[in-house]
């Protein structure tokens, strides 16, 4: 988690921070339509390729040689989905106000994919309340939470 503290233009002190998300939570008409094939696809997947490389290895004649920029391009092929899963994580923006004497307490959210599409949108949402003193605008992907 990620957090700052900043004072908006009207002097109220908010708190904006970013959590990731490591499951994808079922929010608005998205949970009538999430379809996940849930652990076990993914078990049942990976167990029948790991045992598709282990036959391939195992029947692997001994005298032929594989060039090693091969290896390293099959090392990078495996490696480039669960690398580019991780990077497009869904991360959490909340930017909150306890409010002050005339104005009242605030809470925005939204989501956004990736961590830097999250700094970057931590950084607007900074700029804006020190210079406009909401968080949110017409692009953004906060919205406010009653």
């Amino acid at each position: 988690m990620r957090a700052k503290t900043v004072i908006g233009v009207d002097s109220r002190e908010w708190s904006v921070r970013r959590n990731i998300e490591w499951s994808l939570p079922a929010i608005g008409d998205d949970f009538e339509h999430d379809v996940d094939g849930g652990r076990g696809a993914a078990v049942m997947v990976l167990s029948g390729l790991f045992v598709f490389w282990l036959l391939v290895l195992l029947w692997f004649p001994e005298h032929v040689h594989v060039p090693w920029y091969l290896l390293v391009l099959g090392g990078g092929f495996l490696l480039f989905f669960p690398i580019r899963w991780l990077l497009r994580r869904p991360w959490t923006i909340v930017a909150e106000t306890e409010g002050s004497y005339d104005l009242p307490a605030e809470r925005w959210t939204g989501m956004v994919r990736g961590n830097t599409r999250a700094a970057e949108e931590m950084r607007i949402i900074v700029r804006r309340l020190r210079t406009q003193g909401t968080p949110g605008h017409i692009d953004s992907p906060l919205q406010p939470i009653s």
